[in-house]
């Protein structure tokens, strides 16, 4: 009880900024407030300006979970990101679902923070297989893992910004994909298959799609030929940043999803990357190699900007 009393105290503080704090427990054995995820969520009001802080202890939650619209404000923490698991196995071939009905969890309410969890879609390799789901605008995952194989992590809603921090994500193919202003830092992105790590769909005029910032890139063993992403949709916009890339990073670095008529649109980026997988003189012509200044203009602040002002760094 100590601990747990620490560890609230302590998070707590990090949330203070946004206003009053109620407190709800989640844990398996039936020591806290709800045995579910789900059954907690369920149980806060509608459109809470105020943060509800959920501390989930440790343990398997077998749960395909919805954060609605109207939940606003939450914030997740479980107590150790490896035994604290949110896990579910639907994929795209089972009764026809599609891509974006197999979520583990679906985040649609705004002001979405997770940190210290475990989200897995442990399905079979039958078709996509999505663990997170992220709709809400302002969503925080900080040291999570996010587990799965083709489509792990929908970054969806082009007016959606996420923040992703020391998170461990893999997947086989296009396993973080969609159209929200997405920044990953210091991630650590696992190909377990060869084949694509992002597939962003950033819509025209939006500025910014995805930005990895001193991320590092690894691969199973045998995986050798894999690209840091397609476009799922013409412009989309990605950018590598000071990341280690492995070598299973193939030389061209970007593909055009067999479609020539991307390369004019699309808009791939790297600068100053490291690693056998880093390779500016041998990646496509249509992709591009930013100037220190140009890199400069890349920070949280200014890819986040918006009239709220809102910033996810500490």
């Amino acid at each position: 009880m100590k601990m747990f009393a620490f560890i609230v105290t302590f998070t707590l503080q990090s949330v203070v900024a946004f206003g009053q704090v109620r407190q709800i427990t989640v844990a398996a054995d039936g020591s806290g407030d709800f045995t579910s995820v789900q059954e907690a969520v369920n149980s806060i009001r509608a459109y809470m300006s105020d943060t509800t802080f959920m501390y989930i202890r440790n343990g398997t939650y077998r749960e395909k979970i919805v954060i609605p619209s109207w939940v606003t404000n939450l914030f997740m923490k479980g107590e150790s990101v490896d035994n604290t698991v949110i896990t579910w196995n639907d994929h795209a071939n089972i009764r026809n679902m599609g891509t974006f009905r197999t979520y583990t969890i679906w985040v649609l309410g705004a002001g979405f923070t997770a940190e210290d969890i475990t989200f897995e879609n442990n399905a079979e390799q039958l078709g996509q297989a999505v663990a997170v789901h992220v709709d809400g605008d302002r969503a925080v995952f900080r040291r999570c893992r996010l587990l799965g194989n083709q489509d792990t992590l929908l970054t969806a809603n082009q007016d959606s910004r996420q923040y992703y921090e020391e998170c461990y994500i893999e997947g086989t193919t296009d396993f973080i994909f969609g159209p929200a202003t997405a920044w990953f830092e210091r991630c650590h992105i696992h190909s377990k298959k060869n084949s694509y790590i992002t597939a962003a769909s950033t819509v025209e005029g939006h500025e910014y799609g995805y930005v990895f910032n001193r991320c590092r890139f690894t691969a199973a063993d045998s995986i050798a030929k894999v690209y840091l992403g397609r476009p799922w949709r013409p412009f989309a916009a990605t950018l590598f940043m000071r990341c280690e890339l492995g070598s299973h990073i193939l030389p061209a670095g970007w593909h055009n999803w067999d479609n020539p008529q991307n390369e004019r649109t699309a808009r791939y980026a790297e600068y100053r990357n490291t690693g056998p997988g880093a390779s500016p003189g041998t990646r496509v012509a249509w992709s591009r190699q930013l100037s220190r200044k140009e890199a400069g203009g890349y920070t949280v602040e200014r890819v986040f900007a918006r009239h709220d002002g809102w910033s996810p760094v500490r």
